[in-house]
């Protein structure tokens, strides 16, 4: 068995130069015992959030079993299973850390992503977490009646939300809105869902926004020059 290989700008004087010495291009036949091939074993970097470790207030308990951690705290209970690339373990100094138990592209993946969702549910049963979002416009308003949110958004009708259970909604100046709870993952896709009646838009900014959101403007249309 043997390899081709191409070398430009010589002249070809072997029959076997199929491009011709019109193309400057000739070939070469190396014996295939000359040529070699190199492996080399990639090893995936350990993420850096994956190893950080992780802190365990006192007013939380937990409970491990294999790929199942539950956590209980003040605001509540919750709970998260593992995947098999990835596993949870608690130091004798009272941490956690996740690990990889093997080396794949899939398992660094999941070695970070698992660390920061062991982290929310810990922090979101001893401290909670709070999302804020602003109305913007002529006659935007905002109450809570009940466990419903209403929202005046320019619509011929009101807007009225269920707030899920579990979770907390607080408005302020009736136009500003807090969504706490102790879900992370539920909070964002709540507030999430507000944001879709009226998103932003780009000229006058009106529209429901994040508090830190950051609305990228346009110029409006220039009129007709006299």
């Amino acid at each position: 068995m043997a390899s081709l290989s191409l070398s430009l700008h010589h002249p070809c004087n072997s029959r076997t130069g199929f491009l011709g010495k019109r193309q400057g291009i000739c070939l070469h036949v190396i014996p295939a015992g000359r040529v070699g091939f190199v492996r080399k074993t990639i090893e995936c970097k350990e993420s850096r959030i994956g190893k950080k470790p992780i802190e365990v207030p006192s007013n939380v308990t937990l409970t491990l079993e294999e790929q199942f951690i539950k956590a209980k705290g003040p605001l509540g209970e919750l709970s998260l299973n593992y995947p098999g690339e990835v596993k949870v373990v608690k130091k004798e100094s009272g941490k956690l850390r996740v690990s990889k138990t093997v080396e794949t592209k899939r398992a660094n993946q999941m070695h970070g992503l698992f660390r920061t969702l062991t982290d929310n549910i810990i922090v979101g049963v001893s401290k909670g977490f709070d999302k804020k979002l602003q109305l913007v416009g002529v006659g935007y308003r905002a109450a809570v009646e009940g466990k419903d949110l209403v929202m005046n958004l320019g619509f011929s009708h009101p807007v009225r939300m269920a707030v899920p259970e579990g979770l907390k909604v607080k408005v302020e100046e009736n136009t500003r809105i807090i969504v706490s709870g102790y879900d992370k993952s539920e909070i964002g896709q709540f507030a999430a869902s507000i944001k879709k009646w009226r998103p932003p838009e780009p000229y006058k900014g009106k529209g429901i926004r994040y508090a830190d959101e950051v609305v990228r403007r346009k110029e409006g249309k220039a009129g007709k020059k006299k």
